[in-house]
């Protein structure tokens, strides 16, 4: 399954709202097999808080189940932050998967 640019852009909707009064803009260049290739531009160039949109970015998209990567033309998500990112989504993965097993156990008590 692919996703358009649109459909990228509209996702990382609360991010966007933040850039544009700060006059930073997302340029989706490529959206092939699962992998999202970005550019922040405008007034995210030399902004100290490229990194963090970058890593809010890709918390955003990652979630979604057909994105397998998602990549910064412009290199403004470090690596430690991607790995990060990365094992907190596993954590909630598998405390999502803990409390499907839970649920499914009958609760309440026999008297």
């Amino acid at each position: 399954m692919s996703i358009s640019a649109e459909e990228v852009l509209a996702e990382i909707g609360p991010v966007q709202d933040i850039l544009d009064e700060h006059d930073g803009v997302v340029t989706v260049l490529d959206t092939s097999d699962g992998n999202i290739m970005l550019s922040l531009d405008g007034g995210c160039n030399g902004c100290s808080s490229t990194p963090m949109t970058a890593m809010q970015i890709y918390y955003s998209l990652k979630k979604l189940d057909h994105i397998n990567d998602v990549i910064f033309v412009n290199g403004e998500l470090p690596e430690y932050m991607r790995t990060f990112i990365d094992q907190k989504m596993a954590k909630e993965a598998n405390e999502a998967n803990l409390e499907d097993t839970n649920s499914s156990s009958p609760r309440g008590e026999i008297v």
